[in-house]
């Protein structure tokens, strides 16, 4: 089973984005078994908190639900928990090496580092472009699931 941990820096927004959009791309694809996927936050802002309202209805939009999903901050003991850490923008990059005191085994990756186009998927916290955000966190997670077959 792969283990896939996805990291922004609230968990509200990119990083739950990321984790339900996998989860519906490993569903459509008849893999649920063989994926277990978690999102979390570097921060602790959030802890708690629900899905952004405006990144819910965007997965809404998509059919893809996030009920009962709240902020979790990550922590070092993630990153033997999960194979693969991906991050959204080089920031949380920064922050997950922190926190896991580097990357030993190579886990930690962004997310468009999988897809044609690598940089920082931007955060909609501040750009208010969900639609943009959506179409990076569905590229790079189709990325993921091609690179897994």
């Amino acid at each position: 089973m792969k283990r896939i941990l996805f990291v922004c820096h609230g968990n509200i927004c990119r990083s739950p984005m990321a984790e339900f959009v996998m989860k519906d791309l490993v569903m459509k694809a008849g893999r649920e078994a063989d994926f277990y996927i978690e999102s979390a936050a570097t921060s602790t802002e959030e802890i708690g908190n629900p899905v952004y309202p405006p990144a819910r209805r965007k997965l809404a939009e998509h059919g893809i639900g996030c009920a009962g999903k709240t902020a979790r901050q990550m922590t070092r003991a993630d990153y033997d928990r999960f194979d693969l850490i991906v991050g959204m923008d080089s920031w949380n990059l920064r922050n997950m090496h922190r926190i896991c005191g580097g990357d030993a085994e190579g886990k930690i990756h962004l997310l468009l580092d999988f897809t044609r186009r690598p940089g920082d998927v931007a955060d909609p916290w501040y750009t208010d472009d969900f639609e943009a955000t959506w179409r990076d966190v569905l590229e790079g997670c189709t990325a993921i699931l091609k690179l897994m077959d």
